[in-house]
């Protein structure tokens, strides 16, 4: 990755943000003033945050779609409560 050739023989998605790291860990005091600019490096590496998105708002479809079926089920027999 720091060569800065991707897999197609062009720059890199990511190499931009592995520059922007690199020249800020080489000059920082500390490495947590660089944290910023890993995590968005890794973000970009990895796209945890784009997946943590999508499964919280998929979890969310999915209790929506289950209460809606649940209601359903519910209003469909005359408002009495089956124990199956």
């Amino acid at each position: 990755m720091a060569s800065g050739w991707g897999i197609t023989g062009n720059k890199g998605r990511c190499y931009d943000f592995w520059t922007d790291f690199s020249v800020c860990m080489s000059r920082c005091r500390e490495p947590k003033d660089c944290a910023l600019l890993r995590e968005d490096y890794l973000e970009c590496l990895h796209h945890s945050k784009e997946f943590q998105r999508r499964n919280r708002i998929y979890k969310e479809e999915q209790r929506q779609i289950r209460a809606a079926a649940r209601k359903a089920k519910e209003g469909g027999d005359g408002g009495a409560k089956s124990h199956a």
